[in-house]
């Protein structure tokens, strides 16, 4: 009976007879091949004797590989069985049973032989012409793992993991010609061979979870062993799904010098980009029992200040903690344990005291601190609300006492009370609408903090903003009725921009400049007050639009692409930004501001404004010829 090692030890002899005597054996098969490929597909025939002459396989026949062919009448038909390889290669053919998360049997697009190693040009992986040559292993894994239709269809998550690899540190090292350089075989092999590359859900596999530190270790031994002395590594062999492994921190295949401002344990981004994540988790922080706003407190001292600031030699969370060796500070081998604090913070602060040493870093007011600290805080607190609160109050009684004085000058009506309850309700609307609608944009702002962080404040905020856009759109529809009075129709007359409005920019233009005499005479309103208005009117009417279409957009969505609606945020949010700074900056100089104005315009309040005031803004208005005469 003939057992399977005896089996083997045939298939052995029989590969030696063939390469011992190729030529005795089937010295013309080559060339009757040749013949017809030479033939019909020329180009292709120059590949396979050039292929052939250099290809570790130079020896073999045709039919060595091509088995079904030996004994048949050619020409042979078009569809050939597969090669089976495994009848020299029993060993890689045992072992290459799968690839990733499929298996051979199963799934048609698990990569053959020859499209790892080539067909007829297969060279041995030192070949530096190898398609399998450490150096050329990117481009070929990347002609499946970067067809995106492939990975779409087996759902991997990487679809350009070749293209970003070659951006990576490794990538470049190995296109650079370095070549012990990591390639995608000494991460993703697992027992050293190419043809076992597993799922990271596989308990084998060298990108599994647990066994990446092993999996990086190959090549970085001394770093691989901090990491496991350390309390990350001791919990990931702990079993700790959530702790965290190189990859989590450095990245996969983008992986990038630290140097690298993009790299995210570069000294800029490290706190933020990577220790953050974790440590600002509220349910790893309750599971392991770490403290919270470790990321806060750093920001708000001096470290985190002067790395906000773009200082990229301040001390960052390595520079205390360590990199890879990270313990907590209980630990007496830790860095940051208070018998090493001098040793640790002396790594900058060269001959700092024992005493320096044990500052708290990660303080905030009122947090960590010493009990004078924090008295001293609580009085300067009080210092200045009471210095500030008196320097109002003092503003407040000298700007009553100021408007007092411009209101016992003789008075004018400039706006009548419709018109000015118009002006009310809008100016109200606007205010209300810019500070809610500016809140959920920068809702981490203090002034914001102050308006709504407390329980149920956000909530509210969109409420106040939905409020206060019906009591504009209600101003507006009360001054379009308005329009059409006799008195608005005439306002509406008085504001057209005409001729004498553009002499009237170049004249006060020139006037300010030093380059005319004289000011330009106004009449009733202003080209600024005319430009105002119908900004007003324009903003208006587009803030409405866009705002009810964002309202109601499950209702808009039905009509129009989603695209239409990132449009209409994008107006909604830069035309609310156009009017807050023209009313700052335009609105409050001709009204406030302006030395002829100040301390203001008090039309505002009840419609009247001083009679020398009006003339010296509106000096050709006709009115004031009636009020002449009346006098």
């Amino acid at each position: 009976m003939i057992n399977k090692d005896n089996v083997r030890l045939i298939k052995y002899f029989l590969v030696f007879v063939i390469l011992l005597f190729p030529r005795l054996t089937s010295a013309n098969q080559n060339s009757d091949c040749l013949e017809c490929h030479e033939e019909t597909e020329s180009e292709r025939a120059i590949g396979y004797e050039e292929s052939l002459t250099l290809s570790i396989h130079q020896d073999f026949d045709c039919i060595d590989c091509h088995a079904d062919l030996d004994g048949i009448e050619l020409p042979h038909d078009e569809e050939l069985e597969n090669v089976d390889c495994g009848i020299c290669h029993e060993d890689a053919a045992e072992t290459y049973i799968g690839h990733g998360r499929k298996s051979v049997k199963e799934c048609v697009d698990i990569p053959c032989c020859a499209e790892c190693h080539g067909k007829h040009d297969i060279l041995p992986s030192s070949d530096k012409n190898s398609f399998t040559n450490p150096l050329n292993l990117p481009s070929t894994c990347g002609r499946c793992h970067e067809d995106l239709n492939l990975t779409k269809r087996h759902e991997i998550l990487y679809g350009k993991a070749v293209a970003v690899y070659k951006s990576s540190v490794h990538g470049k090292a190995a296109m650079g010609g370095i070549y012990f350089a990591a390639t995608c075989n000494d991460c993703h092999s697992t027992g050293g061979s190419a043809h076992r590359i597993l799922g990271p859900g596989d308990q084998e596999s060298t990108i599994n979870h647990f066994n990446i530190p092993k999996t990086c270790g190959k090549c970085h031994k001394a770093i691989e062993q901090d990491f496991w002395d350390g309390i990350h590594g001791k919990l990931v062999k702990r079993g700790e799904t959530d702790a965290p492994i190189c990859t989590d921190c450095h990245g996969e295949h983008g992986i990038v010098s630290p140097s690298n401002p993009q790299s995210r344990v570069s000294p800029a981004r490290v706190a933020e980009a990577t220790c953050a994540p974790c440590h600002e988790s509220a349910r790893l922080n309750e599971k392991y029992g770490t403290p919270t706003k470790r990321l806060q407190t750093w920001i708000d001292s001096y470290h985190g200040l002067k790395s906000k600031a773009g200082d990229m030699t301040v001390a960052n969370c390595a520079s205390c903690h360590g990199a890879h060796r990270i313990l907590p500070h209980t630990d007496s081998t830790s860095s940051i344990h208070p018998d090493n604090l001098v040793v640790t913070c002396g790594g900058c602060h060269l001959g700092i005291s024992a005493e320096m040493a044990t500052t708290p870093i990660h303080s905030a007011p009122g947090i960590s601190q010493t009990p004078i600290a924090n008295i001293v805080r609580q009085i300067y607190i009080i210092i200045i609300i009471v210095t500030i609160g008196l320097m109002v109050l003092h503003w407040l009684v000298d700007l009553r006492r100021e408007i007092k004085k411009v209101r016992q000058k003789p008075q004018m009506t400039r706006m009548n009370q419709n018109e000015v309850w118009q002006h009310h309700f809008l100016m109200i609307s606007f205010i209300v609408l810019v500070l809610s609608g500016f809140a959920l944009r920068f809702s981490e702002a203090f002034w914001v903090q102050w308006l709504f962080g407390w329980e149920g404040g956000f909530p509210l905020r969109g409420i106040l903003h939905r409020i206060a856009a019906v009591v504009l759109m209600i101003a507006a529809i009360w001054h379009f009725i308005y329009l059409w009075t006799p008195r608005g129709k005439q306002f509406i007359r008085d504001m057209i921009p005409n001729r004498t409005d553009w002499n009237h920019v170049i004249q006060l233009v020139g006037y300010n400049l030093g380059l005319k005499d004289k000011k330009p005479q106004f009449g009733r309103f202003t080209y600024i007050e005319k430009f105002e208005y119908w900004s007003l009117i324009w903003g208006t009417i587009v803030m409405i639009i866009t705002g009810l279409l964002l309202w109601f957009d499950n209702i808009t969505i039905i009509w129009v692409p989603k695209g239409f609606l990132d449009v209409m945020l994008v107006i909604h949010y830069y035309e609310a930004w156009l009017a807050a700074l023209a009313i700052l900056i335009w609105h409050m100089y001709s009204t406030i501001f302006n030395p002829g104005i100040y301390p203001m315009n008090p039309a505002w309040l009840d419609g009247k404004m001083p009679l020398e005031m009006y003339k010296h803004e509106h000096p050709a208005d006709p009115v004031l010829k009636n009020i002449e005469r009346e006098k």
